[in-house]
């Protein structure tokens, strides 16, 4: 790339030099080659520190060289060498231009970072937002039109050239692809336990079987009646209540649905509310809660679903995790 605009103002030098004098093709050197080489310099310098380039630099590197090319145009003796004579000034701005470019790719391969498309994204926002603010309130209708218009306009310009972006919007897709591909081999491949469908004795199912039903309180003592205590009469007699029967048989109390009060003081965590950050612990009572509310007890998605109707907090990753634990607990030899 040196070499390249060494040679481009060597050539303008020697063709200007044919047709005036030494010095006259020095000074048109300096004021084409010589000023492109100067902005050259700060363009690379202001790429290599992460800035973005003012336009009056870009702007610079092509209308010296152009003046060149005129000067050395006019200053040819004929047709042909007329174009030979004009294409050579601009060897510097491809030179100046090649550098920049590189040197801009290098700093973002670095630094993870566009300078350049930072700054034209900021502009375009910022144009956007002054656009849309004069087409919402400006008192002019034929104002409010044109800014709308704009706005439209520049709404095409939003996260072009922006490769952070596009790297954001991938990181996204590839978790939501993530996501269904989970959630579409659980379902698959989970196995759904059917509870039995006769009275419960002894055993429990999964919600039930930590949970001991508490005893109902002991009704006060009425007026005129003496309270017994200790289970002796007034006799100092033991009083043994007769047992409730039907039929001669004992009658087994029903099971009564678990609460989910219950079941976060049974896991030892706060009782789960709804609104409020909730720990790994509490998602997992949340899932078991909802998961036998119903009969047969629900799957992964129709769990995940009941969560977010009932307007629970948390993340997708962490209700995965959680499923993925009350599994193993369901699992685990009891």
């Amino acid at each position: 790339m040196l070499a390249t605009g060494a040679a481009g103002g060597y050539g303008t030098y020697s063709n200007i030099k044919g047709a005036y004098n030494s010095g006259t093709a020095l000074g048109a050197v300096a004021a084409g080659e010589g000023a492109t080489a100067v902005l050259a310099l700060v363009l690379l310098g202001l790429t290599m520190l992460g800035q973005s380039s003012p336009a009056v630099v870009r702007a610079g590197l092509w209308a010296l060289p152009a003046a060149a090319s005129v000067m050395s145009a006019v200053s040819a003796p004929d047709g042909p060498r007329t174009v030979i004579y004009a294409i050579t000034p601009l060897g510097m701005s491809v030179s100046a231009e090649g550098m920049a470019f590189l040197a801009r790719r290098i700093v973002v391969h670095v630094d993870g970072r566009d300078a350049e498309a930072e700054a034209k994204a900021a502009s375009v926002v910022q144009a956007l937002a002054y656009h849309r603010a004069r087409a919402a309130n400006h008192p002019d209708k034929k104002i409010r039109e044109r800014s709308d218009r704009a706005s439209w306009r520049l709404a095409r310009k939003v996260g072009t050239a922006d490769t952070t972006l596009g790297a954001r919007l991938l990181d996204v897709q590839r978790e939501r692809i993530t996501t269904g591909a989970d959630v579409a081999l659980g379902d698959m491949f989970a196995i759904t336990v059917t509870p039995p469908t006769g009275p419960v004795t002894s055993g429990r199912d999964a919600v039930t079987a930590p949970v001991t039903p508490a005893l109902p309180p002991a009704p006060a003592p009425t007026l005129g009646e003496e309270p017994v205590t200790g289970g002796c009469d007034a006799e100092d007699t033991q009083v043994n209540a007769p047992l409730a029967s039907l039929d001669g048989e004992g009658v087994t109390p029903a099971v009564t649905p678990v609460t989910l009060d219950q079941l976060a003081a049974i896991a030892g965590v706060p009782t789960p509310l709804i609104g409020e950050p909730l720990s790994d612990e509490q998602i997992v009572v949340v899932l078991r809660f909802l998961r036998y509310s119903a009969d047969p007890p629900l799957s992964y998605r129709q769990t995940a679903a009941a969560f977010r109707e009932e307007r629970f907090t948390g993340g997708e990753a962490r209700i995965r995790g959680a499923w993925a634990t009350l599994m193993a607990q369901e699992e685990s030899p009891r």
